[in-house]
């Protein structure tokens, strides 16, 4: 793959993972403005821990479904040869771990990055959404 060819395949499959986080995160907004009603009517445990255990659940659904992406472009591809190669490769890059142990080609080192660069920016809007969240339950449940 040329340079170009792996930064355009690189960008698309990031943006791919995008759309599947912001997709999942607004169905976690709106499932959480659904529920949190009903909580609320259980006592404080259940209206504080409802909407962040629901929002980690969605965050690792999220992330699970980004390494598989990221994993099904490894296999279809024919960059690696088994699904259990292609899914530890894909965690391995996604978390920036990089043991190493698995190394692509030249003409798929960018390429291959941008699964990393995918996990940087997951992790740090699933951050962002964490904090938000939180930051809001705590100000109804108790500083209200």
């Amino acid at each position: 793959m040329t340079l170009s060819q792996q930064i355009l395949w690189g960008s698309t499959f990031l943006g791919l993972c995008f759309l599947v986080e912001i997709i999942l995160l607004t169905m976690c907004t709106v499932a959480i403005n659904k529920l949190i009603e009903r909580w609320e009517n259980k006592g404080d445990i259940l209206a504080t821990a409802g909407p962040i255990a629901m929002a980690l659940a969605f965050i690792v659904a999220t992330h699970t479904i980004q390494v598989w992406i990221w994993a099904i472009v490894w296999v279809f591809g024919g960059v690696l040869p088994d699904w259990n190669t292609a899914l530890y490769f894909s965690l391995v890059s996604f978390t920036t771990l990089g043991y190493g142990d698995i190394v692509l080609g030249e003409d798929l080192r960018i390429f291959g990055t941008f699964a990393a660069v995918t996990g940087l920016l997951a992790f740090g809007l699933s951050t962002a959404y964490m904090v938000a969240l939180m930051t809001r339950v705590f100000q109804e449940r108790f500083m209200a």
